[in-house]
């Protein structure tokens, strides 16, 4: 069926409006809600004993579920619509999360995790249903607002760790599940449904998944892999690696790591933007190479060496200090807002007839990609003792998403010189 512009029926524009911000702040807590072991899995690392590998593992159990919900979230979206699928996926994660107080034993955590994790599957819920109230023109915008919610990883960077500090950790899961159940109530109250916007499609889930025999699809899944699954893994890891590498104080660390989230969600509006205005693919070419450099500095590990001079031996130290490693952390995070953004104005420009089912797949490869990575963070740290192995990892697999961007999309378009397409800005010189 046909997307309808919402300029097409009589008051619209609000109602796009306001499902815009009543879905962006609902993701914003479920979001929240999803990156809650990155910080309260600290306390319970050491109420457990837990290794390196095992607390990967519990911050990552939540990923895993919201991963693979995303593709029957979106296809039921194209089917009954976005209002009525987020407000139901939202209710069904509040009795698990206020259970969450009252687990004890390592396999409770896995277990209440995988139904937490539910609300990560949210974003497919939301992307198209934002999207389809938007002419195609400003859908890149108003994905990348939607997208914002992924700040909601900072927003449990600073609510958490004052509940951890004046409460405990018990604290976090009540006040999160009613703050999810007054934030689905609102929504309900304030989104709106569109029954043009709904796939009349009587198609199976396994003849829609044939998507993923399409090549630029894969493709897609591969860059947002990093770009989104990179970003997850690293707002689960960055407060215990704050802690662990400089010493600081969880308050602090989290403030710090903050850093790193907090514009790697709110700048994806931006990215939305700039991809609607030089193309996807300028966009995150730019994206993956600012990557490669920020990911090579950071995996660079705290080096001593001595070295026999003539007048005698001397010792240097090598090394980012907290300052520096959080600065690249913030630019590494604004490159990863605007990369999330342009994959799905690609998605956007070559599938908008399907977009939920491709916005699914797309997003469950970027959240399987946010459930492998800390689980490889933590075997690697157990593996070498290199808290930057992390970083290393990484830029491995940038260094492969260059490369297929290079050549299937670079080496056919010259991005600079007299030979490149014109971009908006150049045209307007030529004017």
């Amino acid at each position: 069926m046909a997307q309808q512009s919402p300029k097409e029926v009589p008051g619209a524009s609000g109602k796009a409006l306001s499902v815009l911000i009543v879905s962006t702040l609902a993701f914003t807590v479920c979001f929240m809600v999803w990156m809650m072991f990155g910080v309260i899995g600290i306390p319970i690392k050491k109420q457990l004993g837990l290794n390196a590998t095992e607390f990967g593992l519990l911050t990552a159990t939540p990923v895993l579920t919201g991963s693979l919900i995303r593709v029957p979230l979106g296809i039921w979206t194209d089917r009954y619509g976005g209002r009525l699928v987020f407000f139901l996926l939202m209710l069904a994660c509040v009795i698990p999360i206020w259970l969450m107080a009252y687990a004890t034993a390592y396999w409770h955590f896995l277990v209440i995790g995988l139904f937490v994790g539910l609300a990560g599957g949210s974003f497919s819920v939301g992307t198209p249903y934002v999207a389809r109230w938007f002419p195609k023109a400003r859908q890149g915008f108003a994905m990348g607002v939607f997208g914002a919610g992924n700040s909601g990883a900072a927003v449990n960077k600073f609510v958490a760790p004052a509940l951890v500090v004046a409460f405990g950790w018990t604290m976090v899961p009540h006040v999160y599940a009613a703050v999810l159940l007054g934030t689905a109530i609102l929504f309900w109250f304030f989104s709106h449904h569109d029954s043009r916007h709904v796939v009349s499609s009587k198609a199976s889930f396994a003849s829609q998944l044939k998507a993923l025999k399409d090549p630029k699809v894969l493709k897609y899944c591969q860059y947002y892999s990093i770009v989104f699954g990179g970003y997850v893994a690293l707002s689960l890891w960055m407060v215990q690696y704050y802690v662990g590498e400089y010493g600081l104080d969880i308050r602090v660390a989290a403030l710090l790591a903050a850093c790193f989230s907090l514009p790697g969600g709110v700048l994806r509006a931006i990215g939305g933007w700039l991809s609607d205005r030089y193309g996807a693919h300028s966009v995150t070419w730019w994206v993956m190479w600012v990557s490669w450099i920020c990911l090579f500095v950071l995996s660079y590990p705290q080096t001593e060496f001595t070295v026999q001079t003539v007048n005698g031996v001397k010792t240097f130290q090598i090394g980012l200090n907290v300052y520096a490693f959080t600065a690249l952390m913030a630019v590494l995070g604004v490159a990863w807002a605007f990369g999330k953004a342009s994959v799905f104005k690609y998605i956007s420009d070559d599938y908008g007839a399907n977009i939920g089912t491709i916005s699914g797949i797309v997003g469950l490869a970027g959240g399987m990609g946010g459930f492998i990575l800390p689980i490889m963070f933590g075997a690697l740290l157990d593996l070498t003792g290199v808290r930057s192995s992390a970083f290393m990892l990484l830029y491995g697999v940038v260094w492969v998403s260059l490369i297929w961007m290079y050549w299937t999309e670079v080496r056919k378009t010259e991005v600079m010189g007299k030979n490149a397409p014109a971009t908006p800005v150049s045209q307007s010189f030529a004017r």
